[in-house]
Formats: structure tokens, C-alpha cells, sequence
């Protein structure tokens, strides 16, 4: 909606202010409700507005946040491939690794501590040590002090995440053990406030990760039912 979209460039409204109802933007634009409706749902997709139940449309606070779902589309209609996904990580976290070494604040520092001891202590869930090592790779993005940095690696990070489920049962020991020590490098450098080290240790983990994320897509694959043999069980 223009009109919000105005007001918002001329800073005339900020994160946490209220928008006026539905029935006031009407009146002021000059439209129906149903396209101040349509308008500010537009909006909300791109993270510009939130509405709270009962309460009415704000601008939301806090670091700002991108819709996972352009990227995803974009992924299925252009068959985003795991070596793409993954060169677009790297570029993103080793940046985002240094910068944290630089920017990281004490309750930062304390987050991915917290991080670190969740996935040496979910060894025997992998699912639950995914959940930790994306929220990990989310308080480093936070750490790097820039919210443009930090939106954007959200918006892959969720898209990996969704990708990700499907095979994270297959990860072995070693290997969750090793993700784990790596996860552990890159917080105490970052903790040493050493860029240098910081962007090596996440992109020899990303490196890492892709090799041991490519043996489980294989497992995975093996295990599945051929394809004749999913088909007969649908029908029947």
C-alpha cells in the first residue's frame, strides 16, 4: 500500500507505532476496506507490518525480518541446488563470523555459549542438535551488529532449515560430534574477539558440513522405497 509505504519512508511511522484501523485508512486514502485489507496484507508478507490480534496493525520492532516464502518459490522454480545453497551460506556467515568477533556483546557471547553446551548435550537427538546449530548460526548473524546481515541470513537459515529435516536423522555420531567442536571454535574465537580466526573456523565448518550433508542426502536416498514400489502403495 502506497500510502502506508509513504508514511514509512517519511518516517512517520516507526517500529512499534500503531497504524490507524482499517476504517480510518479507508476514509483518509479515499478506497474500500477490502483494498486497505489486501493492501496491508501485502505488506505483512514483506515484514513491513504485523497484526496483532485484537489489538490492530503495528510496525514491528525488533531486528527486521524477511519472509522465507519469495525464497523458497524461487527455490522449487529454479531448482536451487545444495552446492548453490551452501555458496550462498558461506559467503553470508564467514562475513557475518568476523563481524561478530568485532561486535558481539556480552549476552551475545553468553547466547552462543548456551548454543554450544545444547549441542554437545542433543548428541542423541539429531533433530533437536539441528534446532541448535540453526539458532547458533542465528545468534552469530545477530552478533555481526548488522540487521541487514543478519535478515538475510534468517530468511536462508529457514529455508535450510526446511530442507535439512529431511536427512538430519541420518547424521552420524562422528559426525554430530564433530559439528558440534566446530561450533565450539567458532564461538571461542569469536569470544577472543579474533576476526581472522572467527571467518577461518565457520568456513572450514561449512566446508565440513557440506561433505557430511551430502552423505546423508546419499543414506537417505538408499533407504527410500523405489519409486515403483511408493506408487503400488499409494494405490493400494
Amino acid at each position: 500500500m502506497s500510502f502506508v509505504r509513504n508514511l514509512i519512508e517519511r518516517k512517520q511511522l516507526r517500529p512499534g507505532d500503531r497504524l490507524p484501523a482499517e476504517r480510518n485508512l479507508a476514509t483518509q486514502i479515499g478506497v474500500s476496506r477490502p483494498s486497505v485489507r489486501m493492501g496491508l496484507h501485502a505488506l505483512a508478507a514483506m515484514g513491513c507490518v504485523q497484526s496483532r490480534h485484537g489489538s490492530g496493525t503495528y510496525i514491528p520492532e525488533g531486528p527486521p525480518a524477511l519472509g522465507t516464502e519469495p525464497l523458497s518459490l524461487l527455490a522449487a522454480l529454479h531448482d536451487f541446488t545444495h552446492q548453490q545453497m551452501y555458496d550462498a551460506r558461506r559467503i553470508l556467515e564467514v562475513g557475518a563470523a568476523g563481524l561478530a568477533a568485532e561486535c558481539a556483546t556480552p549476552d551475545q557471547l553468553v547466547q552462543l555459549a548456551d548454543e554450544v553446551a545444547g549441542l554437545f548435550a542433543s548428541m542423541d537427538d539429531p533433530q533437536r542438535f539441528l534446532v541448535h546449530d540453526i539458532d547458533f548460526h542465528r545468534t552469530v548473524a545477530a552478533a555481526s551488529g548488522n540487521p541487514i546481515i543478519a535478515a538475510v541470513i534468517e530468511m536462508v537459515s529457514a529455508l535450510y532449515y526446511e530442507q535439512r529435516r529431511a536427512t538430519a536423522g541420518q547424521a552420524s555420531d562422528r559426525d554430530l560430534r564433530d559439528a558440534a567442536q566446530s561450533h565450539r571454535e567458532i564461538y571461542l574465537a569469536i569470544r577472543a574477539h579474533d576476526v581472522e580466526a572467527a571467518r577461518r573456523a565457520m568456513n572450514e565448518h561449512l566446508l565440513r558440513a557440506r561433505a557430511y550433508q551430502a552423505q546423508e542426502r546419499a543414506k537417505s536416498a538408499r533407504a527410500a522405497p523405489p519409486r515403483s514400489a511408493r506408487s503400488r502403495r499409494r494405490v493400494g
